[in-house]
């Protein structure tokens, strides 16, 4: 059962009269209606205290009542098996795979949720797939959550400072992700073996050959928004044999011109697929624009494709290289 004392700081926080309009609004699911798991013996590692993009966030306990925002974070709660503990989720950037799918999760919002609709789920961890989730623009800075009870942690490969952003990403850094977030929530050995399912997997990988050259191609139309050079797309291509056309620019991701595109003219191109941008708009984008439609890329199709939700770092990263590499292989086959 939630601790009664907390219970009536979050809703006094919240503000009840404005979580009952939320709730009448909305009619979606009440987030603190989902049973807290029954509560496992206190670990030896406990308190808990680790430095997240460069901000102390201790625990002191194993955390019982869990909400996500984005979709690698919600993965990543499910690949560990704690699935129980989710009270909500929200900003998910697309299907979660069957293998780690489970009913009923309360959905608290499409995109990023209110703060009083994460307070009323009654979390004692948010973890976020992005830095701004937890701002006063998202759903709260993490000093005024921890004065809450309520502990914020952002997805490590997501850090935005100089300092801590990963540059370039590695798939170890990935792994110590997935580590850290098993000792949170007090599940290491199902972070040891997720880790080394996953390094079985990039075992499996043949990359390509021939020294292919490649776009990623994220989003937009106008100005395409493409894959950079230290993030998860240039880990993903580099690891299934591709290379950047754009691993020179020192970001994630970045805003290019067409005109740019042309002149490096990649062999193939990886098409990001998401609901608000599919792979086939971009084919019509690129087939449409005067300046890529005559690529050799683009007039023989050379388009593999990658889900939205595997692009950020997260349990996806591994098999996104593989079916990269996968997908090369049926084009070089075809």
């Amino acid at each position: 059962m939630p601790d009664l004392s907390r219970r009536t700081r979050l809703l006094t926080a919240a503000g009840a009269a404005v979580l009952l309009t939320l709730a009448a609004c909305q009619g979606g699911p009440d987030p603190a209606a989902r049973p807290s798991p029954t509560p496992s013996p206190a670990s030896s590692a406990f308190p808990l205290t680790v430095t997240n993009c460069g901000v102390e966030v201790t625990l002191p306990a194993p955390p019982e009542r869990v909400v996500t925002i984005k979709s690698a974070a919600t993965e990543l709660v499910l690949a560990l098996g704690a699935g129980d503990r989710l009270v909500g989720t929200a900003f998910a950037d697309g299907p979660v795979p069957d293998q780690w799918a489970e009913e009923g999760i309360p959905v608290l919002a499409e995109k990023l949720p209110a703060a009083e609709v994460v307070l009323a789920a009654e979390p004692d961890l948010i973890v976020a797939g992005w830095e701004s989730n937890l701002t006063a623009d998202g759903v709260g800075e993490r000093d005024h959550l921890a004065d809450l009870g309520i502990a914020g942690y952002v997805l490590p490969a997501a850090c935005q400072e100089p300092e801590y952003q990963p540059n370039p990403l590695t798939f170890e850094q990935v792994f110590a992700q997935i580590t850290e977030v098993g000792r949170i929530l007090d599940v290491p050995g199902a972070a040891a073996d997720l880790v080394a399912e996953q390094h079985r997997l990039l075992e499996t990988i043949e990359p390509a050959t021939g020294d292919l050259t490649a776009l990623w191609y994220s989003s937009g139309s106008d100005t395409p928004f493409v894959g950079g050079g230290i993030g998860a797309p240039e880990l993903i291509m580099s690891t299934a044999g591709l290379t950047n056309i754009e691993a020179g620019i020192d970001d994630t991701w970045a805003s290019v011109s067409w005109e740019a595109v042309a002149a490096a003219d990649p062999d193939v191109i990886v098409l990001v697929d998401s609901s608000w941008n599919t792979a086939e708009h971009k084919r019509e984008v690129l087939a449409g624009n005067p300046v890529t439609a005559a690529l050799d890329a683009v007039a023989n199709e050379r388009y593999l494709v990658v889900p939205f939700p595997a692009s950020e770092a997260g349990v996806r990263t591994a098999w996104a290289a593989a079916d990269l590499a996968e997908q090369l292989d049926a084009l070089a086959q075809g």
